[in-house]
Parts: C-alpha cells; sequence; structure tokens
C-alpha cells in the first residue's frame, strides 16, 4: 500500500479507503469486521462510513478498537439518514449533529476525522446547518468538514472555502469539468476523494465497445456501423479495458484513477477479502506502457462523439 498526503491534515492516507455500507452488513457484524481486518493488514487506514447507522458505527468501532485511533482515518457520510427512518434526506444541524453524536457513542471512536455532506443541492444545505458541524470542528468532534457529489453544485460549494474534503466521482471517462473541479480543490488545499472509478458503463466488454455514441456520418446521418467480428472492432471505444493481459477491467480502471496526483485517496466498495486484496495490489502495480494512452484516446473519442 502506499500512502498521499491528506490535504491541509498533515496527515498520511493510504491510496484506498474501504467504503463501508449495508452491503457489508449484509453478512452480519462478523464478516464485516473480518474484512475491516483484512484491510488493515493491506495497509489500508482510511474508512467511510456510508450513513450513520448506529451498527455499522459499532461494527467499525470495535474493529478498530485495538489501533491507535490516531493512525487510521474514518470518514462519516451524512445526508442519506442513518437507518433510523429509512434513507430520508436530513441535513439540518439537529439531524447532523444527532446522527455524529449516535456514531461517536456507540463507535467509541473518539472523533470523526471527515464529516462527508452526501450530494447537497444548492439550496438544501441551511447556514445554521453548516455553523452547526463548524462548531463541532472547534471542539475536535469533527476535525474536517467535506462535501461529495457530482454536477456544477459543486464547484459552487468547492469555491465558497468553507470545506477541506471533495469527494467526487473520477474515472477514465471523465470529462474536463469533473477534473478542473479537482484541480481547483487542490489549488485550494482540499483532500479529494474519488469514487465511481468503474463506472457501469465499463463493466463489460460489450459496454465498454459501446460508451461513445456512433459518430454521424455525411451530412448527419448515421454512419455504417463496423462489423463486431473485424479486427477494428471496439476501436476508439473502452473495448481493451476486457482486453489487457494479466489486468481485469477494474483494476486498470483503479490505477488510472491513481494515477491523478490532486486525489488522495479512492474509495472501493468490496463484499469479500480476497477481492480486497487484488485492489490493494493494484497500488503497487504501474500500468503497461501505452495503456494511458489508449484511455486517453478513447476518451477523447468518446466525447468528440
Amino acid at each position: 500500500m502506499r500512502y498521499r498526503p491528506f490535504g491541509r491534515s498533515g496527515a498520511a492516507i493510504s491510496n484506498l479507503t474501504l467504503s463501508l455500507g449495508f452491503d457489508a452488513l449484509s453478512r452480519g457484524p462478523d464478516q464485516a469486521k473480518e474484512l475491516i481486518y483484512s484491510a488493515l493488514e493491506s495497509g489500508i487506514n482510511a474508512y467511510r462510513l456510508e450513513t450513520a447507522d448506529p451498527i455499522l458505527a459499532e461494527v467499525v468501532g470495535q474493529a478498530l478498537s485495538h489501533i491507535d485511533r490516531k493512525l487510521v482515518c474514518v470518514s462519516l457520510a451524512l445526508g442519506r439518514g442513518d437507518g433510523r427512518r429509512g434513507h430520508e434526506r436530513d441535513f439540518s444541524a439537529e439531524g447532523m449533529t444527532g446522527a455524529i453524536d449516535r456514531a461517536l457513542h456507540v463507535s467509541g471512536l473518539g472523533w470523526i476525522d471527515t464529516v462527508l455532506l452526501e450530494e447537497p443541492q444548492e439550496h438544501e444545505l441551511p447556514q445554521a446547518s453548516l455553523n452547526a458541524l463548524k462548531a463541532l470542528r472547534s471542539t475536535g468532534r469533527v476535525r474536517l468538514l467535506g462535501v461529495a457529489g457530482d454536477g456544477e453544485v459543486m464547484d459552487v460549494y468547492v469555491s465558497t472555502g468553507a470545506f477541506d474534503v471533495l469527494s467526487t466521482p473520477f474515472h477514465v471517462n471523465s470529462g474536463w469539468p469533473v477534473r478542473n473541479r479537482i484541480r481547483t480543490a487542490r489549488d485550494m488545499d482540499m483532500a479529494v476523494f474519488a469514487y465511481g472509478y468503474f463506472p457501469d458503463t465499463l463493466t463489460t466488454a460489450r459496454k465498454a465497445a459501446s460508451s461513445d455514441a456512433p459518430k454521424k456520418g455525411l451530412f448527419g446521418f448515421g454512419g455504417a456501423k463496423r462489423p463486431k467480428e473485424t479486427p477494428l472492432a471496439g476501436a476508439g471505444t473502452f473495448a481493451f479495458l476486457h482486453q489487457t493481459h494479466s489486468w481485469d477491467a477494474e483494476s486498470i480502471c483503479l490505477a488510472y484513477a491513481l494515477t491523478e496526483p490532486s486525489i488522495s485517496s479512492v474509495l472501493v466498495s468490496v463484499d469479500h477479502a480476497d477481492r480486497l486484496a487484488v485492489l490493494a495490489h493494484v497500488t503497487e502495480r504501474d500500468m503497461p506502457p501505452g495503456l494511458a494512452a489508449q484511455i486517453e484516446m478513447a476518451r477523447v473519442s468518446a466525447h468528440a462523439a
């Protein structure tokens, strides 16, 4: 495992952050703890709770209880609810403060390193709520404030200077708006989490080969489709992700996300320790020569279509 600076906090964070939610708990608390133990053995020191669900917080707290608290980074996502009322969105000062207090009480973690507000819309986050979070930060119960999501509203939140962390989707086909947002966050000394590194549009060879729209022919009419059985089938697409020797598509996409120097850590969500070990090994590997150029050509082709 390799480590990177975590924004202005001065901490070092593992290239991978294990994201834990209801899927991790679906096989039982003991299996969830075993997954966290496996992550620790792989050198992962960063963990994200996808909700403020007390059961999840308790499991994470118990699994990390034998580790020096200063050596691990724990993030908590807010805005999705805490499991007590389904997934009702709640960015109120009372709701978020209560969720943080419950998570800290049952986990015994002492503090939350980063609170991540999940996709708040432009008028969904009252000033009173932000003031309440800043008050928690001043007391040390919360160390950093972050915002997570996509879309132009994220540019607004980044520009305010009120947040320490940005969590954003980033993958091989991400466009310039996302890339510019990441660079802006870096210039403001914000730490950056990346998620969605392996989107559904790339999970199979068929999807990857059709991830960019067919190009228009003469006078704007649809061009003829290239037969799939020809040697050039899939040219200019991301089909090669499923055709690279000794690499699977997800590992390539993860390795590519890690080539962005502004990203502090990539969020990964897995259910089994063996898959986690494969992804952890990616952090020590270099992509095959020429693969980055192939990705860039496919990305440009997709956005130009």
